[in-house]
C-alpha cells in the first residue's frame, strides 16, 4: 500500500496551478478562496494528505478574513473581524472613532489605510501580514462611535447597504452594546435601569439631564436615554471613605456621553471623567476623586445581526485594556 503523500496546502495549490507565483497562491489561501473537501482553509502551511481533485479555488470576492484573536493594525487599533459587509475593531483610549474636523487620524481612517494596502498587521506571528487583495476594494463607513477616551469594541460597515442595515439595528435597539465601568459610589440596588432625558449643549461637549416635563415639550431637542446596569464587584476605598463599584452596563439607546452623564446624575460618576465627575468640575474638593487619566469605561461586548445573513446574530468581546486591568488590581489591593 502506498503511503499517502503529505504536504502543505500551499504546495498542493502550486501543484494544481504551477504557473502561479508562490506569493499570489498564498494570498488566495489567506483570502479564503481555497477549499479542501468543501471546507475553507486559510493557513498556507496547513499540512494535509494530498487533496488531488478535492482542492478547489473559488472566486476573488472578499469573504471573511480570519483575524484569530485580533490583528494589531496600529498601536491603538486591533481588527477583530472583516468581511464584505462589516468590520469589528477594538480601539485603545485616546483615539477618536471617526475623523473629525480637528483630527483626521481615527480608527476608521486607520482601517481605510489597511484596506488600501498602506498598512500591515503588526503581529509577527500572523501568517498574512498584508491584507489579501480581494479586500482592497472595500471602504469603511461609520455606523456608531465611542468617545475618544473610551476603549473597546465597535463596528463599521464596508458597503452602503450594510451600513443602512446596521443603523436600523441601532434605531430599533436590536444591536446589543455592553460596557464595563468603574464608578465612585454604590448604586441603591444591584441591578436597575436609568431612564433620563438628555439635552446636548450648544457646543455639543456636554449632556444635561432634564426633568421629564420640559423634555417632552413640543419642539424640544431632548432625547430619551435608557441604560441597564448590574453590579459586578465592589472595592472599598483605601481611606475607608466609600467604595468603587465595577458595573456592567447595557445600552438600550445610544446618546452621546449617555453612560457618563447618567452615571454622574445617579451619584455614581465614572473614575477619571473630567466632564461629568463633580470633583473634577470644581463642585467639591478634587482631593476626593481617584486620579485616573481618562474615564474608566470600556465597550466590552457587541452583538448584532449580520447585514448579509439575516437571522444570524454574531457577538464579539474585547477584554479590559491594560490601564483598566491595572486600575482593578490597585482597587483589589486597596491602594486607591
Amino acid at each position: 500500500m502506498d503511503t499517502p503523500q503529505v504536504s502543505t496546502l500551499l504546495d498542493g495549490l502550486l501543484r494544481q496551478y504551477p504557473d502561479t507565483p508562490k506569493s499570489r497562491a498564498k494570498q488566495w489561501i489567506e483570502a479564503g478562496r481555497v477549499r479542501v473537501n468543501g471546507v475553507v482553509i486559510r493557513k498556507p502551511h496547513h499540512r494535509l494528505t494530498d487533496p488531488g481533485a478535492t482542492l478547489e479555488l473559488g472566486g476573488s470576492h472578499a469573504t471573511t478574513l480570519d483575524c484569530g484573536s485580533g490583528w494589531q493594525i496600529h498601536p491603538s487599533v486591533s481588527l477583530l473581524y472583516l468581511d464584505s459587509a462589516l468590520a469589528i475593531v477594538n480601539k485603545w483610549p485616546g483615539l477618536i472613532s471617526v475623523p473629525a474636523s480637528n483630527c483626521h487620524l481615527s480608527a476608521l481612517s486607520i482601517l481605510a489605510d489597511l484596506l488600501a494596502g498602506k498598512l500591515k498587521a503588526q503581529d509577527r506571528g500572523i501568517a498574512g501580514k498584508s491584507l489579501p487583495p480581494a479586500y482592497r476594494r472595500l471602504a469603511p463607513l461609520p455606523v456608531h462611535r465611542l468617545d475618544q477616551y473610551t476603549s473597546g469594541i465597535f463596528c463599521m460597515a464596508t458597503n452602503p447597504a450594510a451600513r443602512h442595515h446596521l443603523i436600523e439595528q441601532l434605531k430599533t435597539h436590536t444591536m446589543r452594546r455592553q460596557y464595563v465601568a468603574f464608578v465612585e459610589g454604590r448604586p441603591g440596588t444591584p441591578t436597575g435601569t436609568w431612564r433620563h432625558w438628555l439635552q446636548l449643549s450648544r457646543d455639543e461637549l456636554r449632556q444635561h439631564v432634564l426633568s421629564a416635563t420640559p423634555a417632552k415639550a413640543p419642539g424640544g431637542e431632548a432625547q430619551e436615554a435608557i441604560t441597564h446596569y448590574e453590579v459586578i464587584h465592589e472595592y472599598p476605598r483605601a481611606d475607608g471613605k466609600g467604595v468603587v463599584t465595577k458595573l456592567r452596563l447595557r445600552l438600550e439607546t445610544g446618546r452621546k456621553h449617555q453612560i457618563r452623564a447618567q452615571a454622574a446624575h445617579a451619584g455614581l460618576p465614572l473614575i477619571g471623567d473630567r466632564t461629568y465627575h463633580p470633583a473634577w468640575r470644581g463642585e467639591h474638593s478634587a482631593g476626593t476623586a481617584i486620579d485616573f487619566p481618562r474615564q474608566a469605561l470600556h465597550a466590552e461586548v457587541l452583538t448584532l445581526e449580520h447585514p448579509e445573513h439575516l437571522g444570524q446574530r454574531r457577538s464579539w468581546t474585547a477584554e479590559l485594556p491594560k490601564d483598566l486591568r491595572q486600575l482593578e488590581t490597585a482597587l483589589r489591593c486597596s491602594q486607591l
